[in-house]
């Protein structure tokens, strides 16, 4: 591991989210998620980590497995149609990944969600945190609604929309 990404994730550390994803970013990001699943049945939720634990970057762990730690931690998995998607950011990476439940990963291409990730990521380049969730959350929600286009009132809500910040 370099030494210029623990120098970035002790500054993201210290720093925090907060910095990128004020009280504002994190509304417009809930009532983006809001609005999107009622138009599809699939579940979003959405992670902003400023800085992986000492722990995980002494082992290495690369921002898709963090990502996918998440996910498991957060229960992402866990919904009744196994339709549940995290956008995972990664301050301190730089980076986007998006993590979907069996149910959608059997659907839409890894390469898919990989181009989704690259545009939010010059969204964040350029530091406009607000346009690139809000982005991010209609690309990942256009997807849905092509494989789980019936409207997401029919059923609980069942993973939070208010994005959990780290």
């Amino acid at each position: 591991m370099s030494l210029a990404r623990w120098y970035r994730h002790a500054w993201y550390g210290l720093v925090g989210a907060r910095h990128a994803f004020t009280p504002a970013v994190c509304a417009a990001i809930e009532a983006e998620i809001t609005a999107a699943e009622r138009l599809q049945s699939g579940e979003l939720c959405f992670v902003a980590e400023a800085a992986s634990d000492f722990g995980a970057l002494r082992a290495g762990m690369t921002p898709r497995e963090r990502a996918l730690a998440h996910f498991a931690r957060l229960g992402v998995w866990d919904t009744a149609a196994n339709n549940g998607t995290l956008i995972y950011v990664s301050l301190a990476d730089r980076c986007v990944e998006i993590v979907a439940d069996r149910g959608i990963a059997a659907r839409v291409a890894a390469a898919e969600w990989l181009e989704i990730c690259r545009v939010v990521e010059q969204h964040y380049r350029a530091r406009d945190y607000e346009a690139g969730s809000r982005a991010a959350i209609r690309a990942v929600a256009a997807k849905l609604a092509q494989h789980f286009g019936e409207g997401g009132s029919k059923r609980g809500n069942e993973l939070p929309n208010q994005p959990v910040l780290l």
